[in-house]
């Protein structure tokens, strides 16, 4: 089977979702197991003003000690020109510039209309193909399969958006299931789409376990050529619109359930396990998810398709 490409997003979305600020040595602690653990990517942090999100106030130097660990492809969010040009200063390896399918969205996230953030990420491009072309840039669309502020999201609205977003340059877009809305049948055919529009650009998955639905999303991105998944250890952050209920999909679970599939991940299920015991260390007051940490690995589990690294 085709390899696939976990891309780590707690750092990111889970410690942007909470109140909590997570210390920076702490960070430093749990990056570098996920790191030894085979985690391939790691999303380290939104380059955002610390006024608005302190959790992320120590990006640059989270993104400078990510960069010393051997084989990490380090990854960050930015929703702006100023923050993708610390991004790049910063040396990141993949950027993302989240762009919402509604509009309503994007006042609200990013406080800009659609042609605003056209012109932002048109500009994004122009700086990165001047001065950092090694440099990954990828469209993540927010709001991809429902909205909870303007409603229902048709397949065309979020197609019309990806090949807007090609058009302008970025290496992949992604679709990102923000709300919780996505159901299998409407990932299959969407992903589907995707794939025979933009090919090569057409990039990963960004589910939420909001109402049960992640890991069946999975399997249906999965039917439909999907390679890369974004996911969070211990269902960090993910939905502040749903108390009680995780938000990302764990990545725990995750891996268990691709690599009891046959599929190669390349990561280390036990000590991806072991990692957790950081985040716990760094987050003690924070509620973790899963369900293979809860019940443990079945007796006698082969992860299948993997190869010893």
């Amino acid at each position: 089977m085709t390899p696939l490409l976990i891309s780590e997003v707690g750092p990111r979305d889970g410690l942007q979702s909470i109140t909590t600020v997570m210390p920076t040595a702490a960070k430093h602690r749990w990056i570098a197991a996920l790191a030894a653990a085979g985690v391939p990517e790691i999303e380290v942090g939104s380059f955002v003003p610390a006024k608005l999100l302190p959790q992320m106030a120590d990006v640059a130097e989270v993104v400078a000690h990510a960069l010393r660990l051997p084989g990490l492809r380090v990854a960050a969010l930015a929703p702006n020109f100023r923050g993708a040009q610390a991004a790049f200063e910063a040396g990141v390896h993949k950027l993302t510039l989240p762009v919402s399918v509604t509009e309503a969205h994007s006042l609200a996230n990013v406080r800009k209309t659609h042609a605003q953030m056209a012109d932002e990420l048109r500009n994004v491009v122009a700086l990165r193909n001047e001065r950092y072309p090694q440099i990954a840039l990828e469209a993540g669309l927010s709001v991809a399969f429902g909205c909870t502020l303007a409603g229902a999201v048709s397949d065309d609205e979020t197609l019309r958006m990806a090949a807007s977003m090609a058009e302008l340059g970025v290496d992949e877009v992604g679709l990102s299931d923000t709300s919780g809305y996505a159901e299998p049948v409407q990932v299959r055919r969407l992903f589907t789409r995707l794939h025979a529009e933009l090919g090569e650009r057409a990039g990963g998955a960004h589910f939420h376990n909001t109402r049960g639905q992640g890991l069946a999303n999975v399997v249906a991105a999965l039917e439909a050529g999907v390679t890369t998944f974004d996911a969070s250890q211990g269902g960090i952050g993910g939905c502040p619109y749903a108390p009680g209920a995780s938000g990302n999909i764990v990545t725990e679970d995750l891996v268990w359930m691709l690599q009891a599939m046959g599929h190669r991940t390349g990561i280390d299920l036990p000590a991806l396990l072991q990692a957790r015991t950081l985040l716990r260390e760094g987050l003690p007051d924070e509620p973790l998810y899963g369900h293979v940490p809860e019940a443990g690995l079945p007796k006698g589990f082969v992860a299948r398709g993997e190869v010893a690294r």
